[in-house]
């Protein structure tokens, strides 16, 4: 049955077209270093999980935001596991994916032909510390809340048009309900669907090219 179901499925879908053209492909001898990438993308793939089993209960505005996190936190079940694992794994992705392109650049991977998988993992880089950047401010304590203050102050001293990127980050010259509104909308929508897309040409390009080997004395 499982045969003619697949058959049935080859015949339509071309799965064994699909297989040759994304993972039957030589790769290089590797070791750990060569697994950040893949590390990378299952932490983003657990952080929309469990960001979407939080969006369940968090409520984006500055009277309840605060109080939505400690209703996750002691109430609803297992809603602490969850929500440690979307804080540590931010947390964790931001290194994985620094050191991954720390690798990157020690093993000069990024020259040719790889110059543009190079230039969409710097965008991926800057896209998390994006998601990182507006997730810091959702649970509206007074650490979240001072740390986006100096964090948009700091966007703000960019010459010519630092008020203007002040403004458009909160939504006004102070921080308030739509600065808040508006980093959440960034969270769990803007920066995650750019990232989803960067990720797709980062990973088309790696199986263009292939990924590279460490080099040795040849080299």
């Amino acid at each position: 049955m499982w045969r003619k179901l697949y058959a049935w499925l080859e015949d339509r879908l071309g799965l064994e077209e699909i297989y040759k053209a994304t993972l039957d492909r030589p790769e290089p001898k590797g070791n750990w270093w060569n697994t950040l990438g893949s590390a990378s993308l299952f932490l983003f793939l657990l952080q929309g999980v469990t960001g979407i089993f939080l969006t369940v209960y968090y409520t984006p505005s500055p009277d309840h935001a605060y109080d939505s996190i400690q209703y996750i936190m002691n109430d609803v079940a297992f809603g602490w596991l969850i929500r440690g694992i979307h804080h540590w794994g931010s947390t964790l992705m931001v290194i994985v994916v620094f050191v991954h392109m720390v690798r990157v650049f020690v093993t000069a991977s990024y020259k040719y032909p790889r110059e543009l998988t190079w230039i969409f993992g710097v965008g991926l880089l800057l896209l998390t510390l994006g998601m990182g950047f507006t997730g810091y401010l959702l649970p509206w304590n007074q650490r979240s809340y001072w740390a986006t203050e100096v964090g948009t102050r700091i966007a703000g001293s960019v010459p010519l048009i630092g008020d203007s990127i002040l403004r458009v980050l909160r939504g006004g010259p102070d921080l308030s309900a739509l600065t808040l509104q508006r980093f959440f909308s960034g969270h769990i929508w803007i920066i995650p669907a750019l990232l989803a897309a960067v990720i797709g040409v980062h990973l088309y390009l790696v199986m263009r090219h292939g990924e590279s080997h460490f080099p040795d004395k040849d080299d």
